[in-house]
């Protein structure tokens, strides 16, 4: 809710600001002396320049806070794994390096990975046998 808002808020100030920018450009250009066209720069320029960078500002915050806030709450939260099974020997990949648990996420489902018995290999990080 507080996304949406900020995203047209922002959007809303561009617009403004664009049409102050361009209003005032328009004024300037039709004024020959310098002393006349100093009202539109005060009056349509500089406004809408400010509003350009106000509206970007509020474009920033809609982004940052809908990153940070779920716009949709029925979003599952992320499950860290299981337990690691305990169970059976250890095991390792053919020409890998390190001993894991049969359950191990890095060599669960991988039909390759053979009984690590008899081999001097370090332990897994994720498993830690």
């Amino acid at each position: 809710m507080l996304t949406s808002r900020l995203l047209w808020a922002g959007l809303a100030a561009v617009g403004c600001g664009a049409l102050l920018c361009a209003a005032g450009w328009y004024g300037v250009s039709g004024e020959r002396f310098t002393a006349r066209q100093v009202p539109y720069l005060a009056s349509c320029t500089v406004p809408g320049a400010a509003l350009i960078v106000a509206g970007a500002v509020l474009l920033a915050l809609a982004e940052v806070y809908g990153l940070l806030v779920a716009d949709d709450p029925g979003d599952p939260a992320p499950v860290p794994p299981g337990p690691v099974e305990d169970t059976g020997p250890l095991v390792c990949l053919p020409g890998g390096t390190l001993a894991h648990r049969p359950g191990c996420l890095l060599v669960a489902g991988k039909p390759d990975a053979v009984p690590a018995a008899g081999r001097e290999l370090a332990p897994c990080p994720v498993c830690e046998p």
